[in-house]
């Protein structure tokens, strides 16, 4: 079963490119187009009718691109609105959420750490899931301010390292073993963040899991591409110098209104 429609991806912004980035790397046959809708960014800031609203148009825009599946490499997102997108429109969705379960199952401390947005630690599908893990002390801490220095190129400013330090060392400081990355915007932080935290203290992000549930996915319901090589398509709202230099300069970033 073959099926050469492209994978379409979206997020608030250019942080879902971490999620894009493991599945190029697992799927690198796939063409692939990644929507960044970082006019709107960020979207943890923002309600649940917003942030399904803004689901609903993204969606719409990967759907006109006639794409097979679409992933919500977004926490904030998917958390709020997959739900929505699952009942209105009939594509297969796999969404990303904090990867709570390793984290609590393998920690010796039994106390982990989760950085996310607001609009993830609110939720009720992360609050549910949390739940499940009464055993497991875990300290949530909102990044306010960390999407909109990474929307602006601000990876590696002294303005975030200090604020990485105020919200890591209260972790440190509780004794954490495992740090859950709750926002796909953060794994670009991973470099800053291993400077701040002591060496046991294991980080989580969610990249490769959703690369191999969207290969899962492409297996059972929709089918592989069948052409050999296929350039990905990038496009964005706002911004696209910063989104083409977290790339690399690999690719073409191409600026829309959406």
């Amino acid at each position: 079963m073959h099926d050469n429609r492209p994978i379409g991806i979206f997020d608030s912004g250019i942080g879902g490119t971490s999620i894009w980035a493991a599945i190029h790397l697992l799927l690198p046959y796939e063409k692939t187009i990644y929507l960044a809708d970082s006019k709107n960014a960020p979207y943890g800031q923002k309600s649940k009718a917003e942030i399904i609203a803004l689901s609903k148009k993204n969606t719409e825009f990967l759907l006109n691109m006639d794409c097979k599946l679409i992933v919500v490499a977004c926490n904030t997102a998917t958390t709020n609105a997959i739900q929505e997108l699952r009942a209105k429109y009939n594509v297969p969705f796999i969404g990303i959420e904090p990867a709570i379960k390793p984290a609590a199952t393998h920690s010796k401390t039994q106390t982990i750490g989760i950085l996310a947005t607001k609009g993830t630690l609110n939720s009720e599908l992360f609050i549910k899931t949390a739940e499940k893990f009464q055993d497991i002390k875990i300290i949530e801490q909102i990044g306010h301010g960390l999407v909109q220095l990474i929307e602006n190129g601000e990876i590696n400013s002294p303005k975030t390292t200090k604020l990485l330090h105020s919200y890591l060392n209260p972790m440190i400081e509780s004794h954490i073993d495992y740090l859950v990355l709750g926002c796909s915007h953060y794994p670009y932080l991973i470099p800053q963040i291993k400077k701040i935290l002591p060496k046991n203290i294991q980080i989580i992000d969610s990249g490769e899991a959703v690369a191999k549930q969207t290969q899962n996915v492409l297996k059972e319901k929709v089918g592989f591409s069948s052409i050999e090589k296929s350039k990905p398509v990038f496009y964005t709202n706002s911004n696209p110098k910063v989104l083409a230099e977290i790339l690399g300069n690999k690719y073409k970033v191409i600026e829309k209104n959406f």
